[in-house]
């Protein structure tokens, strides 16, 4: 273990070879703590460990968190190095848009395993190293699609709900242990796969039905990781705190209703501004 790292808290970061994960380590980094990331593609994992640069308070770890040997392995190589694990964030995930009738059993097993598999295992893998430090906080990083169903998430909609319920029994058994646990339940975020994959009728879509009118960054899903995994979150626990700019809150969102809205407050302002006379 490095000497002047070795009292440093630990993050376990999952998933964190890009897009959010990467996000998360990175506040992770720029708040003193000491960083693994785990990816399941080594090649792009290398290539943001290169990119942040801090070999001493950094640990790469190529691993598919849906297979339990594989992730009491890095779990171990994380002990071995760092000593002691304080937060864990589990982040990986995949997704396969597909309607019910055309998700294969296959797809739905990988979905599942990933997504709640990953973070039930990574749990499970650390949180003795946890206790011996007399406690820690875990995020499972989930998805407004966990909370509202929507068009070809079976899979991944299903287990990021799971993955909630998964996030409030593990508050209940790990509180008692000096271990918090919540999920975050991030909305459309701006994220590389995002701009690949939703053409600019979907981002218009999404515009309308977000209050906020834009997607989120990675940035500001890892400020709200950190800040669950600090002292200032010390009594919260068992939560689901969704950082959608207020996708879930709108409900249906009828974009012409809100059209109407703006069209009736923009009439509002204007009569104001003539009746001023300005």
């Amino acid at each position: 273990m490095t000497s002047d790292v070795s009292s440093s808290p630990v993050a376990v970061v999952t998933g964190g070879a890009r897009g959010i994960g990467l996000a998360i380590g990175r506040w992770f980094l720029a708040h003193g703590q000491c960083v693994a990331l785990l990816d399941i593609d080594a090649n792009t994992l290398a290539q943001s460990v290169a990119a942040l640069d801090d070999p001493g308070r950094l640990l790469a770890l190529h691993c598919d968190v849906s297979d339990p040997r594989r992730v009491q392995s890095a779990v171990e190589a994380i002990e071995a190095r760092f000593g002691r694990i304080d937060a864990l964030v589990n982040n990986a995930g995949v997704a396969v848009f597909k309607t019910i009738g055309e998700t294969t059993f296959e797809e739905w097993r990988h979905v599942l395993s990933t997504n709640l598999d990953g973070a039930f295992l990574c749990t499970q893998a650390c949180v003795p190293a946890m206790r011996r430090t007399g406690g820690g906080s875990i995020v499972n990083i989930a998805s407004i699609s966990g909370l509202r169903a929507s068009t070809l998430r079976v899979a991944y909609g299903t287990s990021k709900a799971a993955l909630i319920h998964l996030t409030k029994q593990q508050a209940v058994e790990l509180g008692t242990l000096g271990i918090r646990v919540n999920a975050i339940a991030p909305g459309p975020v701006d994220t590389a796969m995002a701009k690949l994959v939703h053409s600019v009728a979907i981002r218009s879509d999404y515009y309308d039905a977000i209050p906020l009118n834009r997607y989120g960054t990675t940035e500001e899903i890892a400020e709200a990781t950190g800040f669950l995994c600090s002292a200032a979150a010390g009594f919260i626990n068992g939560q689901v705190l969704a950082v959608d700019g207020g996708f879930d809150a709108a409900g249906v969102g009828l974009p012409t209703l809100r059209k109407n809205a703006d069209h009736d407050e923009a009439q509002r302002q204007e009569v104001q501004r003539l009746g001023a006379g300005v």
